[in-house]
């Protein structure tokens, strides 16, 4: 996997990393929104004073870490990104649609601030961002300006309340400790630019590997995503009838 490493100038390169054993690194999760003010330079420079402040070299933002250009490549990051995201050491959750006001310097301090408009923020109903919430272990808020809002520990009520997942979810469960229909449920009102995408998004969190789908359309996609999760349910049942014949 390639990581962002902060020069002393300020400026950044892209470092290749093993897939299996990558150093200490931070994520940056984020969506774009039309005519919105933030640039791309901003949320990279967001990113990187973040990570650097809470003293990770690296850092790993999906569209310049990725080539998108090159479909192996693509594939493997599609299928690798739920991994990804969980061996984070942090996630940074941008939000350009939450605003807090410029006299108040402690965002968490006053929340009555910006609670209603973090609640509607397109970031919850977005498809790929359900794994940037659930993946890694650890995952804050900012708003539009840069400050900390809270992390998902801190504003899980609200989270649960948002977007119907469960506590236990939010609180590190493995996805695969919920049944595929529970599962289904936390992306039901979700949206993504690409159909394809709408499954996706969603491999990580069926523990699932597809190669890639577009251009065949959502029900194509969805139908495959289907398959993949009998095979996975077939897989678990004859382990669980050998363990059983085993004792």
């Amino acid at each position: 996997m390639r990581l962002l490493k902060r020069l002393p100038g300020g400026s950044f390169e892209l470092v290749s990393h093993s897939n299996d054993n990558p150093p200490p690194y931070a994520t940056l999760s984020h969506t774009w929104t039309e005519g919105q003010e933030v640039t791309y330079n901003e949320l990279l420079q967001f990113c990187g004073d973040r990570a650097a402040a809470d003293g990770f070299e690296y850092f790993w933002v999906d569209t310049c870490c990725i080539d998108k250009s090159n479909s192996d490549e693509l594939s493997m990051a599609i299928n690798s990104m739920f991994r990804w995201y969980q061996r984070a050491s942090a996630c940074y959750v941008h939000l350009s649609d939450v605003f807090v006001p410029d006299e108040i310097s402690d965002a968490e301090t006053f929340p009555v601030a910006w609670q209603e408009v973090f609640r509607r923020s397109r970031w919850f109903t977005r498809g790929w961002t359900l794994q940037e919430l659930l993946a890694p272990a650890s995952v804050e808020f900012f708003c539009k300006q840069g400050k900390r809002l809270g992390s998902r520990v801190l504003l899980e009520r609200e989270i649960h309340e948002i977007t119907k997942i469960p506590l236990d979810a939010l609180r590190g469960q493995s996805p695969s400790e919920f049944d595929i229909e529970e599962r289904l449920s936390w992306a039901a009102r979700r949206t993504t630019t690409m159909k394809e995408d709408k499954v996706c998004c969603l491999l990580g969190i069926f523990g699932v590997f597809l190669s890639l789908i577009y251009g065949k359309g959502e029900a194509y996609a969805i139908c495959y995503l289907t398959i993949a999760n009998i095979k996975v349910l077939l897989e678990q049942a004859r382990a669980l009838h050998q363990h059983t014949w085993q004792t």
